[in-house]
């Protein structure tokens, strides 16, 4: 067995245009790539590969999945084969075997830190609005630095209050252990005895995964004493690397893929007011030196990279050598400097989203370029520091893998520089030589004749074609709005006996759904979907309560009558940005790494599919207009319900009404026997129950 932190650095590492372009070659398209599809021939390019989503899709064949399970489809390997496969490539040593106690007691502790900080997330967001101190204090920070509601909801933000141990008591009174508190760095214990909160009287910015987890906080301080940090971060734990991790990576991962481009700036506050003013695809080292694996995150998404300094001349300079790391990892990097007095979070804030852009595109210069110049302004006529700069120039151009771009850095440096142009590409090259190392350079050759040795074609998988039932139809939709809108709540408005309103209640789409099955002992019939039902329960009761999003939807009478029900249109990108931060987006993540390739395929088909989906055909059958998902959830969810449970009694009634008349047929001249009336029975409690669905959903039906 292949323990849990290993395979979340698999997953982690794995760049999935990377991983399939070894075996498939793939051409942009947009924000995606496409190509041919390996599974099956064709000379029209189908096979789809999102980076922003970790996921292929091929619309010939029906292949679906993420990095994992392509290579498990093309390379015949089971899951923990293909998961050493992606080890292998990306440097990471992967042990098989089965776990310790020590070891299963290590993930359980990662799993428990991580509820915690769910929890600690949602207090501090809760206390920022919904108490005087927050709102007097916390709220009033961000008003004056010109932060609106959406942002904080976007991001998070929350409040700690000043009294020392006001988090740590409201967490032990909910629940959650000391050991995790304190391994979290959510809670000091004093050696005195009691508790005192890290972030107290701080406000908050929560530090999300890239799948969107909460695993650490960054706390401001507001205080004028100068004896007390201004920035105070969660430490290192078992859960949270700083050296991993981007703040803003998880908001801005899809942007930067449609851009093809990352900006990258220092604080947490440089990422708000430029994702507020309108600039995306922006994240932050949040005060850390820039690392491989941090480079290595935003490679996934993109290779180029914009990083945005202040006019502080020895900042830029005290950071220029941790930039050099970004050119040897392979990526085109170029830099903006602002003018004198501005940083990233002042000069956003000043300026529309336009204006932002506009000031980037007409600043930015490529990295060399910008440090040869920031260099020269110091050298003046010393031939010593002169040839100082140049040994630093060269080593930062030998940097660079691509050997076209060396040549032409070294070219365009040597111009600059007034240096002898073949000396610097020499020299350029003869580091390079010196500090390459044969075994990366024969990992380069191997992955190379293998992309030579691919297969051109592959025998065409056959497709099974089969007759759908009405009942799979129905289910497939729920399933699609479990997936979907799971986290969402929207309010239903019920009646009493006679007809009188009653207040509408408030209900949670994966809760009602599951509910509902369960209340009437229905058990989902089509193995796929029982398969995905049953994976996405699990995932219900490991990641806790939904979360109430932002977008509820309700239903009254006279709204019902009067809706203009039209069909989808496409999501703009706007929207697919929300959906991306939206919590359902999490147990999605979560579904398509599953190892059963079926449920992955399934969930990776849907994320593609959904943007103008429409419910399926049956729905006709049951009303002259159909009411599509996007209209009103509070429609369209109890109506699935309602059809399903409708289909499942409808059927029933047909199998014993058709046992019956075969009984009649058969003894026509017998008295009815305990098994007749039982079925009888049955009948009539069908019949009663097919009543009251129909006069509970009459409304909607």
């Amino acid at each position: 067995m292949i323990d849990q932190l290993t395979i979340d650095r698999i997953y982690s590492a794995a760049n999935i245009v990377e991983i399939i372009g070894d075996f498939v070659t793939l051409r942009k398209k947009g924000v995606n790539y496409m190509a041919c599809c390996p599974f099956h021939n064709e000379k029209t390019p189908s096979f789809v590969v999102s980076p922003a989503k970790g996921v292929f899709k091929c619309f010939g064949c029906g292949k679906a999945g993420n990095a994992i399970t392509f290579v498990m489809e093309h390379e015949s390997l089971t899951y923990p084969e293909a998961l050493k496969f992606v080890a292998r490539r990306y440097g990471i040593e992967v042990e098989e075997r089965v776990l310790n106690d020590e070891e299963k007691k290590k993930n359980d502790i990662r799993d428990s830190m991580m509820e915690v900080n769910s929890f600690a997330a949602q207090y501090f967001t809760s206390q920022l609005h919904d108490t005087p101190e927050g709102r007097n204090i916390g709220l009033s920070y961000f008003k004056e630095r010109d932060l609106k509601a959406a942002t904080l909801d976007k991001f998070s933000l929350g409040y700690c209050p000043a009294e020392g141990d006001a988090f740590t008591r409201k967490a032990l009174e909910a629940g959650y252990k000391e050991e995790f508190l304190i391994a979290t760095g959510l809670t000091i214990k004093r050696e005195s005895g009691g508790y005192w909160d890290r972030f107290a009287g701080r406000v908050i910015f929560p530090v999300v995964s890239l799948s969107g987890r909460v695993i650490a906080f960054g706390g401001r301080t507001l205080r004028n004493d100068k004896k007390t940090a201004k920035y105070l971060n969660s430490p290192e734990s078992e859960v949270y690397h700083k050296g991993k991790t981007l703040y803003g990576i998880y908001n801005a991962k899809k942007s930067i893929t449609r851009e093809n481009r990352c900006i990258l700036v220092e604080g947490y506050m440089d990422v708000l007011s430029m994702v507020q003013a309108g600039v995306e695809n922006v994240v932050a080292s949040s005060g850390t030196s820039l690392t491989t694996e941090q480079i290595r995150l935003i490679s996934r998404f993109t290779k180029n990279v914009t990083v945005i300094y202040d006019g502080d001349a020895a900042g830029i300079k005290a950071s220029l050598r941790g930039i050099d790391m970004i050119l040897s990892e392979g990526l085109n990097v170029r830099c903006v400097s602002l003018p004198d007095g501005d940083d990233p979070d002042s000069f956003a804030r000043s300026r529309t989203a336009d204006e932002l852009t506009d000031y980037i595109i007409a600043n930015e210069v490529d990295f060399i370029t910008f440090k040869t110049r920031l260099m020269l302004d110091d050298v003046k006529d010393d031939p010593l520091r002169r040839a100082e700069v140049i040994t630093d120039i060269v080593r930062s151009i030998a940097s660079i893998p691509d050997s076209i771009a060396r040549s032409e850095f070294a070219r365009s440096c040597a111009r600059m520089l007034g240096s002898d142009e073949h000396l610097i590409v020499t020299e350029v090259e003869r580091r390079r030589l010196s500090a390459t190392d044969g075994s990366q350079g024969g990992e380069v050759l191997r992955n190379r004749l293998r992309k030579e040795h691919i297969e051109e074609s592959r025998t065409p998988a056959p497709i099974e074609v089969r007759k759908v039932s009405a009942r799979e139809e129905l289910e497939k939709e729920l399933i699609i709005y479990l997936l979907r809108y799971g986290c969402r709540n929207f309010y239903f408005e019920q009646r009493d006996a006679v007809g009188n309103r009653l207040e509408p209640i408030s209900l949670n789409v994966a809760e009602i759904i599951t509910e509902e099955l369960e209340l009437d002992n229905i058990t989902i019939e089509s193995p796929l979907y029982k398969k995905l039902f049953d994976c996405y329960v699990a995932i219900m009761k490991t990641s806790g309560p939904a979360e109430e999003t932002a977008t509820e939807t309700s239903v009254t009478t006279e709204a019902t009558e009067s809706a203009e029900i039209s069909e989808d249109a496409p999501a703009s990108e706007e929207a697919s940005e929300e959906e991306s931060a939206d919590p359902d987006s999490k147990r999605l993540a979560m579904m398509v790494n599953n190892p059963d390739a079926e449920i992955a395929g399934f969930v990776v088909d849907m994320m593609m599919r959904f943007e103008s989906r429409k419910p399926s055909k049956i729905w006709s059958r049951y009303d002259d207009v159909v009411v599509t998902e996007g209209d009103n959830l509070a429609i369209a969810v109890p109506k699935a319900i309602a059809l399903y449970k409708l289909e499942v009694i409808n059927n029933l009634i047909m199998l014993l009404s058709s046992q019956l008349d075969a009984y009649m047929s058969d003894n026509t001249d017998s008295e009815p026997d305990q098994e007749h009336l039982t079925r009888l029975s049955e009948l009539r409690d069908l019949t009663n129950s097919r009543k009251l669905i129909c006069q509970k959903y009459s409304r909607i039906l």
